[in-house]
């Protein structure tokens, strides 16, 4: 089963992934992580990646895709994965199209999770992140157990930058302008589907399995 979330940010596409992917035994794949577990192994490609992110430069989308590919090859894949935050743009996903088909492999569930820019501002705007061990909380959703004080390591819980309604609206029209795109070519390819993601997390996730099982 091989799987995309799409969707702006702070739509829960990776709350969801990890749920599948603990639900389905198969990995839960997001740059960021790869990036970090071959920089974390001084691998070959992670120290390629690591000169450029070390130059506050974007990684090239053709040393991603070899990341990416790399990681399909680890034996957790082979009952397929989820993929988050990959492809951005249209010509990642036709790369990343080309590098599967050369290995007789496709996608076969892109999952788009809908939530309105307002929507998507509000809920931001109400996430807390514990900076110290990376959990991430909500002022009207997901409490603390002490307000302003992470349940795990009792370090302080912040607003982060990236957050705030101002760089969220950045972020959004980012969105808007490279990744929405991504919604029609995988419509075209007939593997696109929709879930309204203003519902509780459990609805949402049902509506995917729903899709998946189908």
């Amino acid at each position: 089963m091989k799987v995309i979330l799409l969707g702006a940010p702070g739509a829960g596409k990776g709350t969801q992934a990890k749920r599948i992917a603990a639900d389905y035994d198969i990995p839960h794949i997001s740059t960021g992580d790869i990036f970090r577990e071959n920089i974390k192994n001084n691998t070959q490609l992670g120290l390629r990646a690591k000169e450029y992110m070390d130059q506050g430069l974007l990684v090239p989308d053709e040393l991603v895709l070899e990341l990416i590919m790399d990681r399909f090859k680890a034996p957790d894949c082979k009952n397929g994965y989820v993929l988050d935050g990959f492809p951005r743009t249209i010509p990642q996903a036709k790369a990343l199209d080309k590098a599967l088909e050369e290995n007789n492999d496709s996608i076969e569930y892109a999952i788009n999770v809908d939530v309105a820019d307002e929507v998507i501002i509000d809920r931001m705007a109400g996430r807390r992140a514990c900076l110290s061990c990376g959990r991430t909380y909500h002022i009207k959703t997901l409490k603390p157990k002490t307000e302003g004080i992470c349940d795990y390591c009792n370090s302080n819980l912040v607003l982060r930058d990236d957050d705030k309604p101002d760089t969220v609206k950045k972020r959004l029209a980012v969105y808007h302008e490279q990744t929405q795109p991504l919604l029609e070519y995988y419509d075209k390819k007939g593997i696109l589907y929709n879930v309204d993601g203003t519902g509780g997390i459990d609805k949402i996730y049902n509506d995917i399995i729903r899709i998946i099982e189908a």
